[in-house]
């Protein structure tokens, strides 16, 4: 079946799961910065990159964090990636340094975005997805691009009816 929805191939993903897959994204940037290895900040895109930014802000010791907010998404509707808040200035320059983090890319139009406001920093994300996978430097996980990941912060616990019968 071709036809599929985007929710209908799903890879669900549980708190438990990001903070694992976050911490495996710290352990693979440990040492890397440019400072002797370390980070001078840590920037998350909005709003997805904010729990991984923070596990690995954490895990790296990296007490600078900002955010910059890109809109590109309406519920599951792709549009032309825009930035509604940016980082300090003063802070990322020209990207040196920064530690730019994400959830997810998906087709590289947000981090193609960010990167053309701080082409030397180092972009980061948990999951990547094969359309956006040269946009970023750092990933852990690789999925489909069918796939529609859905994110702890996106769900809710719910009851499901059994395949077979009531109980």
């Amino acid at each position: 079946m071709t036809d599929r929805l985007p929710h209908e191939k799903g890879f669900h993903i549980s708190w438990d799961q990001i903070h694992r897959d976050a911490r495996a994204l710290a352990w693979r940037l440990d040492g890397h910065g440019p400072d002797d290895g370390a980070w001078r900040a840590v920037v998350a895109i909005t709003r997805g990159g904010m729990a991984p930014a923070m596990i690995v802000a954490r895990e790296l010791d990296i007490r600078t964090v900002d955010t910059i907010s890109v809109k590109s998404y309406d519920h599951q509707d792709q549009s032309a990636a825009k930035v509604l808040k940016s980082p300090d200035r003063d802070l990322v320059g020209d990207g040196t340094g920064i530690l730019i983090i994400d959830d997810l890319v998906d087709s590289g139009k947000t981090l193609e975005l960010v990167r053309s406001m701080m082409p030397k920093a180092h972009f980061a994300t948990v999951y990547a997805k094969p359309k956006g996978r040269d946009q970023v430097d750092t990933f852990i996980t690789e999925v489909s691009q069918d796939t529609w990941i859905f994110f702890p912060w996106d769900m809710a616990l719910q009851y499901v009816q059994p395949y077979r019968g009531t109980d």
